[in-house]
Parts: C-alpha cells; structure tokens; sequence
C-alpha cells in the first residue's frame, strides 16, 4: 500500500473532505438532539472533540496516529503491571512524573540521571529548575 503525502492528502482532502466533515458535523448535530441519551452524549463528546480529531491534517508534523505515544507508554505500562502500581495517590502522582520525565528525556536524546541531578540540585539551592522542554522552547 503507498502511502499519500501530506502534500497529497491535504489536496484530496480538500475536495472529498470538506463535504465529508459537513456531513459528519450534520450527523453528530442531529444525534445528540434526537437520540437516546447514551447516543447524544457521545454524539456531544466527538462534536467537542472534533477539531482536535483533524489536527494532523491542519499541522505539519503532527502523526494521524498514536502509534509513537502507545510505544513509548508500553514499558511503563509493563512496569506498572510488574510492580503492581502504587498504593496511594501520591504515590501514583510520583510514579507519573517520573515516568513522563524519564520518556522526555529518551525522546530528546537527554540523560535521565543528568536530568534528576540538576532537578535536585536547583531544589536544594533554591534555583531555577531545568526545563523539559526541547531547547529554543523556553527551556
């Protein structure tokens, strides 16, 4: 199967797609006005998300898929599963954050234990924290 270009799919899209959005807006205005109660709530939950559904093809760079985030969640989530999660909220808050540090710091090419040094370092002297943000982003 070939994949389209962004360059392709914006330009198909802009002659099949606009028709097939305004009538996917239609249906979900007519559903959650008229269906059960389950059905309209959906029918609102997707009206209110849907702009961010289209993201991908409004935003250069932007994937059309999770398929990168859902690789790079798999080894928490086995870990988690290993290590029967936390006890307590806080707990959950701390394994959080430190998971989602250590994935940044992977997908930056950044060390981890680099990273937490200077975290604790700023701590303790009352300075500035590094940022996790990629550089030229305000960190």
């Amino acid at each position: 199967m070939d994949r389209l270009s962004r360059r392709q799919f914006v330009q198909g899209a802009g002659v099949v797609g606009l028709g097939l959005l305004a009538g996917c807006g239609r249906l979900l205005r007519r559903g959650q006005e008229s269906l059960g109660a389950k059905a309209a709530r959906l029918c609102r939950e997707w009206r209110k998300w849907w702009p961010a559904r289209w993201t991908f093809a409004r935003v250069e760079g932007v994937e059309p898929t999770n398929n990168g985030s859902e690789r790079a969640l798999r080894p928490w989530v086995l870990w988690r599963k290993r290590s029967f999660g936390c006890d307590s909220e806080t707990g959950s808050r701390f394994a959080e954050r430190l998971l989602t540090v250590a994935a940044t710091c992977r997908q930056q090419g950044r060390g981890l234990l680099d990273f937490l040094v200077a975290a604790g370092e700023a701590a303790l002297w009352g300075t500035a924290p590094p940022s996790l943000l990629p550089a030229g982003q305000g960190g």
